[in-house]
């Protein structure tokens, strides 16, 4: 008999789990004097009562899609049989789908001024992001124009971001970063506003809404191009 990871398998068995006759051993024991006579195939044994059972490769792939076909079961049944998961509600849905396109479709009814946002900025975004957009732990939000090209190009609001609205997009979601979405749609109106302001791209007095933020041209509007890869259409 030879061990197998502490399992037994018949002497007369055609081929000895894990043992390759170029000496590339498993946890199989196969013995060097019948080593080079054994056909080398990558399994694993166990034991089930006296007999040996072999798990091939086949079978351990049949096994994971069974596996995988008990996980994929339709949810509602899974509800049904396990007690768990409900429906979305008309009002987790709509708190999900506030997402703001380039060109402005989706953005909130509302506004807010610079003024106001220099409040909110300096109360919310100064400790990260610096007095002047400067940065600090956080990103750089102000300046860098016309640096793209350069060796040392500086990314910022003002330099790098191609469309306005998406501004607000992202600071509603993600801002500040230890209250995302806690700020009201006026709020960040404002502070969009602000960050526009600290780069010169709308004077101290504005107001800004959805329908100026999705007229206001960004700087490098026209940086970017189509993606051609037909995957990411």
């Amino acid at each position: 008999m030879r061990a197998c990871r502490n399992q037994t398998i018949p002497a007369a068995a055609p081929y000895a789990p894990g043992c390759c006759s170029s000496g590339h051993d498993s946890a199989v024991d196969c013995g060097s004097a019948n080593r080079d006579h054994l056909r080398c195939v990558p399994v694993h044994c166990s034991s089930v009562g006296a007999a040996a059972v072999r798990f091939t490769p086949a079978r351990a792939a049949a096994a994971g899609l069974a596996l995988a076909a008990l996980f994929l079961a339709a949810p509602g049944a899974a509800a049904e049989k396990y007690g768990f998961g409900t429906p979305a509600t008309e009002a987790q849905i709509k708190s999900w789908d506030i997402n703001v396109f380039a060109d402005g479709s989706g953005l909130p009814s509302g506004s807010g001024t610079v003024m106001a946002g220099r409040d909110i900025y300096n109360a919310q975004c100064l400790s990260c992001h610096g007095a002047k957009g400067e940065g600090g732990i956080g990103d750089r939000l102000a300046g860098g124009q016309g640096t793209l090209a350069s060796a040392k190009p500086i990314k910022t609001v003002g330099s790098y971001w191609p469309y306005a609205p998406t501004l607000f997009d992202y600071i509603r979601r993600t801002m500040p970063i230890t209250a995302p979405q806690s700020l009201s749609n006026d709020e960040v109106y404002a502070v969009t506003a602000y960050i526009l302001f600290m780069n010169g791209l709308v004077q101290e007095n504005a107001d800004i809404d959805a329908n100026s933020l999705a007229h206001l041209k960004m700087p490098n509007h026209d940086g970017f191009v189509p993606d051609p890869r037909p995957d990411v259409k």
